[in-house]
């Protein structure tokens, strides 16, 4: 019997090792953290060994293969023996794909990722396609494929997830965008995260279908050095040579597989970068042969993702937006240009080597404050502080939302678009967004 063992024990982890179950495999879990109680509980129930707090080297290093999370780095002591052993490393996704064969539509980019998925997921349920909705998102994939099986899986992936990925295909590929993320992971070299990237390109036959932003300057570039065999279906905001999909003259358009149009004004999701995400599903749910009515709904009644420009409340004539998902730069820049008010931007968290020039005169246009908000807020004190605008130095959320009930005049919109990971103060993005949430609405 092959063994397979598990390292980390959340959403992808405890589902991977009840699919290795069912599938006759010696399956055991190990996390260094604490386990949440309803994972020990599907792990009991499925008669699956399991530890906490610590790794077991000898139940580990013994392992046939080794499925990890997506959040543990390579450089970790233990992922440095199981290297070093030469054990095969597989990702949750990965080891899923072996046990199915629905189609699969996978996205991945740097921004809009989350808003994307959703937002196909929300055109294929509405068209009463039988989906799964999986990845970063939803529930584990390998989940799904043991104990729910789809007929389609909405997949989203991050390059953490691509990393460990290396037989599965996507049937639709979408890559949204690559910009400056994640560079802790990937030794400060933008070229090391833009290959994890290119990776959901692997695998893909003559059959499959590659959605893609046609003008994102890495892209381009990076497409020169692939052959690609699946058909191309290039998006932009404007018509351009090549591209299938586009705005003109205030029409959604696009024109292959099936031509389809609506009026823009329709689009629910607002704001240039909604353009692409919106565009990108359109594509992929007429390359699934949805019908144009249940597209042109629901991309006009899809209500959007939470932590991603949500609305809060409106408070003394201010609005407060949570943006907690913009974890990078570029979603941070998105986020201001589409702002149409004096902007308190709430920014700062866990570096991950973050070059802030990208946002810098999107700052100065439309930011009358800034609000810091970090265990250490060093580095973004360097590169704004000069730039004559008033500043905030906070270190939890109830100091932050103080600092820009303070500053925020009627008719200004207070953002929480940090620009950063949010392991510095909090468990992670959701919970500076609920922290964020709670304290705005009891101003």
């Amino acid at each position: 019997m092959k063994r397979i063992v598990i390292l980390g024990a959340g959403e992808s982890g405890a589902g991977a090792a009840v699919l290795a179950k069912k599938e006759g495999f010696d399956v055991f879990v190990s996390d260094m953290s604490t386990i949440k109680d309803k994972y020990k509980e599907m792990l009991d129930s499925h008669d699956i060994e399991w530890e906490e707090g610590h790794h077991t080297e000898e139940k580990i290093l013994n392992a046939d293969e080794i499925i990890k999370s997506p959040g543990i780095p390579d450089e970790v002591p233990m992922m440095r023996k199981c290297i070093e052993k030469g054990i095969h490393i597989i990702s949750e996704i990965e080891f899923a794909g072996r046990y199915t064969n629905s189609k699969m539509i996978c996205i991945t980019g740097s921004n809009g990722k989350t808003t994307t998925t959703s937002l196909i997921y929300h055109i294929f349920k509405n068209a009463g396609y039988d989906v799964g909705l999986a990845g970063n998102i939803g529930n584990s994939l390998a989940l799904q494929v043991a104990e729910d099986p789809h007929a389609y899986y909405v997949i989203e992936l991050s390059s953490f997830q691509l990393d460990n990925m290396y037989d599965f295909r996507a049937n639709i590929a979408i890559l949204l965008n690559i910009t400056p993320d994640h560079l802790d992971r990937y030794n400060n070299c933008m070229q090391n995260y833009v290959d994890s990237k290119m990776r959901i390109l692997q695998n893909q036959t003559d059959e499959d279908s590659f959605i893609y932003w046609n003008d994102d300057p890495i892209i381009k570039r990076e497409l020169e050095k692939y052959e690609i065999k699946a058909i191309q279906l290039p998006f932009s905001e404007l018509k351009e040579k090549g591209s299938i999909g586009y705005i003109e003259e205030g029409q959604y358009k696009i024109e292959k597989p099936m031509p389809f149009n609506m009026e823009q004004e329709l689009l629910s999701l607002t704001g240039k970068h909604n353009i692409y995400n919106s565009l990108a599903a359109g594509i992929a749910s007429d390359v699934a042969g949805i019908k144009k009515d249940f597209i042109r709904k629901s991309l006009s009644d899809f209500p959007g993702v939470e932590h991603r420009l949500e609305k809060v409340a409106m408070v003394a004539g201010v609005q407060y937006i949570n943006d907690s998902k913009a974890t990078n730069v570029d979603a941070c820049w998105y986020a201001l240009e589409s702002m149409t008010t004096p902007v308190i931007l709430i920014i700062g968290g866990k570096d991950k080597g973050n070059d802030y020039n990208a946002i810098k005169e999107l700052v100065q246009k439309k930011c009358k404050g800034l609000v810091f908000l970090g265990a250490d807020n060093s580095k973004l004190h360097q590169f704004f502080d000069g730039m004559g605008i008033p500043v905030r130095d906070t270190h939890s959320m109830k100091q932050c939302v103080e600092a820009c009930y303070d500053m925020a005049a009627p008719g200004d919109t207070v953002l929480l678009s940090p620009c950063c990971a949010s392991f510095d103060l909090f468990k992670n993005m959701e919970d500076r967004g609920e922290q964020f949430k709670t304290l705005v609405r009891g101003l």
